[in-house]
């Protein structure tokens, strides 16, 4: 029986980070590496979680990295590496529909 595989799309991966200059670092990094094909960081936002069993309220900065699905694998290691979390939020979801001309586009930047 053939093995069918679903058609790459895009994934818009999801990481917070303290301070504004770690998420530009970030963004800019991804990008400049060809890791991901847009960046975007968001404005501050508060974040409530529990680590290390305390409750914890913290300012953070939201990116947004975007990227054909099929790249994801090779995206988390790079990105685990210059997170500055010790367990940073790597979450990855998948576009539910995009423009064709978009994931071309992605594709290209990505490799």
């Amino acid at each position: 029986m053939e093995e069918k595989t679903a058609p790459d799309t895009l994934a818009v991966v999801m990481t917070t980070v303290g301070s504004e200059a770690d998420a530009h670092r970030l963004a800019h990094t991804l990008v400049a590496e060809r890791y991901v094909a847009c960046a975007q960081v968001l404005p501050p936002i508060t974040s409530y979680y529990r680590w290390q069993g305390s409750l914890q309220t913290e300012k953070e900065y939201l990116l947004l990295l975007k990227l054909p699905s099929s790249a994801y694998p090779r995206l988390e290691p790079r990105l685990r590496e210059l997170h500055p979390y010790q367990e940073p939020e790597i979450l990855a979801l998948p576009a539910a529909q995009v423009s064709a001309t978009y994931l071309a586009w992605a594709r290209e930047q990505v490799g």
